[in-house]
């Protein structure tokens, strides 16, 4: 807490998600009708659930006791510029996979806060889509058997985390990891 500027104490939740659109969807498949076997041609389900969202805020830390109140690693640097941020795929003064350039921010000077608030802007989006091609095949009048296919991240994105926001860090602006690449998986449940 900036206990000398209150409106620097202000930010975004950690969880604040500006822009979230989710779309799902259930498609019953009507191959039954292109006539041929039954069984083989009933019960084709196509599902899934589609995700574009804006990324998490990124907390700023100074990555030590710059105040010198005690305040641990809570402390912020100096904003001194406009944050750019770009495309995490593209090489930046960091190297490659920066999300943001570092020189927006500078140290703040010892025995003061700094001018930056703790999470101002916020990191990559996301981009996923996952889906599922069921097959219900009913075999007694209360038995059904169940194939699943389910591919999780099905275009294989590239997700990103958020980038280090530690001042300190030789990672400043720069994305380590990213969520899961494409996962699949194949099921069968029998159902009575």
């Amino acid at each position: 807490m900036n206990f000398s500027n209150y409106r620097l104490s202000r930010s975004l939740s950690a969880y604040d998600v500006t822009h979230n659109f989710v779309v799902s969807y259930n498609w019953a498949m009507p191959f039954d009708k292109l006539g041929g076997p039954r069984r083989l041609l009933s019960g084709w389900n196509l599902a899934g659930i589609a995700r574009l969202a804006t990324g998490f805020p990124i907390t700023l830390r100074q990555g030590q006791d710059q105040s010198l109140v005690g305040s641990g690693n809570t402390d912020v640097p100096d904003l001194v510029g406009p944050v750019r941020t770009q495309d995490a795929h593209n090489p930046g003064p960091n190297g490659a996979n920066t999300y943001f350039l570092p020189d927006a921010f500078d140290s703040g000077q010892l025995g003061r806060f700094g001018t930056a608030n703790r999470r101002f802007f916020h990191g990559p989006g996301i981009a996923n889509w996952d889906c599922a091609l069921l097959k219900d095949t009913r075999i007694t009048e209360r038995t059904n058997l169940q194939f699943r296919a389910e591919f999780f991240n099905v275009l294989n994105h590239t997700n990103f985390n958020n980038p280090s926001g530690n001042f300190s860090s030789s990672n400043f602006g720069v994305v380590t990891s990213a969520r899961d690449p494409r996962i699949g998986q194949l099921g069968l449940k029998l159902q009575w």
